[in-house]
């Protein structure tokens, strides 16, 4: 009787083989979401870029407008971005939802705070200066920090 040789994959190593493929895809899923969100806050964070702007600009010609009640130097308490009516120091009026993902950017007291849609769990964006004089160093904060989306 001829003796034929083994041709193909047993069912044992097919198993095998969707099973560790199975595993692979369990471990991608959620790497592959959180990279999606992460690639949809970055236009959170690139929305605060005017108002960064306005701020510095604000603090570096240290204009008399901006200071309140004629006060001597420009103070944080200075810097705001009203929701309606003049900006103050040149400042963006609040940013209100844009069809993005960005709910609202808003500046109090020279920190700007954005906020996401759902489509980015709402998580917030914070950017505050060190002082109303040159040079700023900003500090990050808000929620995207903990959730590594920034």
């Amino acid at each position: 009787m001829p003796q034929h040789s083994q041709e193909g994959f047993s069912l044992i190593e097919l198993m095998i083989v969707i099973a560790i493929i199975g595993i692979l895809a369990a471990n991608a899923l959620p790497t592959y979401k959180t990279y999606i969100k992460k690639a949809k806050f970055a236009e959170v964070i690139a929305a605060v870029s005017p108002f960064k702007t306005a701020i510095l600009v604000a603090i570096q010609k240290s204009s008399a407008f901006c200071y309140a009640d004629n006060a001597s130097a420009l103070a944080l308490t200075d810097l705001n971005a009203p929701a309606g009516g003049e900006p103050t120091c040149g400042l963006p009026l609040a940013a209100g939802a844009n069809g993005g993902v960005v709910a609202s950017v808003t500046v109090a007291d020279g920190v700007i705070i954005a906020t996401g849609t759902v489509a980015v769990d709402e998580m917030t964006y914070e950017l505050a200066p060190n002082g109303a004089e040159a040079p700023v160093v900003w500090t990050e904060g808000g929620s995207c920090i903990a959730a590594g989306l920034c």
